[in-house]
């Protein structure tokens, strides 16, 4: 990392300001052949983490007036001499700044290279790191909120107690290798069993929240679902709260997937209006009616919209009967009915609907956020799980660990057992970044912003 990086920090475009970022051992020395402050004897005794005021200029030329933030090594982002260059947002303006930079040394940082030095410098750890790029492309305060939770590192410190357990119960298997004659086994066999099922706790409590927290990173993917006419996109634009989709009398109305996403009671959904399943005779619409079959089967939540005292259609008893475990059921347009008796065979239970009086709304924001914090009260900046890559290391982990136990209570020897503990601390490990290789960090930073 002897190189010298920069980037532009800010979106391309038009704005109030610019901010060009430079990082490296010869970052120091850029800032000097390039800005003149106003003030040289305050800017020689600046203090750390202060703007200056001055003029940027290639060579005799100024190019613009900025301010200049500045971050020594090791007190900085990225671990390395950091200085932040503040100019005006016309887009030539940076580009000029940029390109001097360029001339003066530096080289175009790669996407995610600021992040990536933080992480190799040790001022943060793997599960931090993602955290930030989750956090810029967080959609709701939940989602955020989760990302913030990870970044100040309460996620890391479980994690870490877990590996920290997994080593422990290690260095007890190899000291009982090495040292058989002291007869560590039959000592502290016990204190061992109480290891290995502390960090299985760990590890499936972990998992436990990691559904969660999946969904409250990634959305679910919702499916509006009935006849046509029922009201489905009339609800898709009540909680897009914009007529997003044509509403008509018409039957049909939707031959094709409308996809948004909206946050309801801060849980992101992925909702997507289907074509009206009925037996249409038109070859377009039964494409889409197609469709809203193949959809059904990739969701993670399928809202069934039914009108109140209408016989159920076979196709309303076979999705009720296939897809149970992931179904709400809204009873919709009670606003037509003479009475407020409903009467539904075959469905224990249901939510009373009406887009046009805006009633039931809260109840279903009530049962998304029962479906996906599984009854309990978890705060959304709680640590959570909700990175794949890092759900899938945990998973193999505990597996690992779920071995170890078995092997231990078939009294395998030692030098089995410590087999499986090393797996479960190869892939914590890789949780963490402790032990990564190269091309997955590669992989990891690649999708961050360049100048991130």
């Amino acid at each position: 990392m002897e190189d010298t990086i920069v980037a532009l920090a800010t979106a391309m475009g038009e704005a109030s300001i610019h901010i060009v970022r430079l990082s490296g051992p010869e970052a120091r020395r850029i800032i000097d052949e390039c800005f003149i402050p106003r003030s040289r004897e305050r800017w020689l005794r600046q203090d750390n983490f202060t703007l200056t005021l001055g003029v940027f200029q290639d060579e005799d030329r100024v190019l613009d007036e900025v301010l200049i933030g500045r971050m020594s090594a090791p007190n900085s982002f990225t671990g390395e001499d950091v200085y932040e260059i503040n100019c005006h947002g016309g887009p030539f303006v940076a580009q000029r700044i940029l390109h001097t930079c360029l001339r003066y040394g530096a080289h175009p940082a790669e996407p995610g290279e600021f992040s990536k030095r933080a992480f190799l410098n040790g001022k943060l750890d793997l599960i931090q790191a993602e955290a930030i790029i989750d956090l810029i492309t967080s959609k709701t305060e939940t989602s955020a909120n989760l990302a913030l939770s990870q970044l100040s590192g309460g996620l890391t410190k479980i994690i870490m107690d877990l590996r920290e357990k997994i080593l422990e119960t290690l260095a007890f298997i190899e000291a009982s290798i090495d040292f058989p004659e002291d007869d560590v086994e039959t000592l502290d066999r016990e204190s061992l069993a109480n290891r290995l099922e502390e960090a299985l706790a760990i590890a499936r409590d972990l998992l436990e929240g990691s559904k969660t927290g999946k969904i409250l990173r990634e959305g679910l993917l919702t499916v509006i679902v009935g006849r046509p006419n029922v009201g489905k996109s009339s609800l898709l634009n009540a909680l897009l709260k914009e007529d997003r989709a044509i509403v008509t009398d018409i039957p049909g109305t939707t031959r094709d997937e409308i996809r948004e996403y909206v946050s309801v009671g801060g849980i992101l959904l992925q909702l997507v209006d289907t074509a009206g399943i009925w037996e249409s005779q038109d070859i377009v619409e039964r494409l889409g009616i197609e469709r809203t079959w193949n959809a059904l089967k990739n969701a993670d939540l399928i809202i069934l919209v039914i009108e109140a005292n209408v016989q159920l259609s076979e196709d309303e008893l076979y999705i009720l009967k296939t897809y149970s475990d992931k179904i709400i059921v809204l009873v919709n347009k009670i606003d037509l009915l003479e009475n407020e008796k409903i009467d539904i065979p075959n469905i224990d239970h249901w939510i009373s609907f009406s887009v046009l009086l805006h009633q039931g709304f809260d109840e279903l924001e009530k049962e998304i956020k029962r479906r996906v914090y599984q009854g309990e009260i978890i705060n959304s900046a709680d640590p959570l799980l909700s990175n794949t890559r890092q759900i899938s290391s945990l998973e193999h982990c505990y597996a690992a660990l779920q071995q170890a136990k078995i092997s231990f209570n078939s009294t395998m020897p030692w030098d089995i057992l410590s087999i499986d503990i090393r797996q479960a601390l190869q892939y914590i490990s890789e949780l963490t970044g402790h032990h990564v290789q190269d091309s997955l960090l590669d992989d990891i930073f690649s999708r961050f912003c360049i100048g991130k």
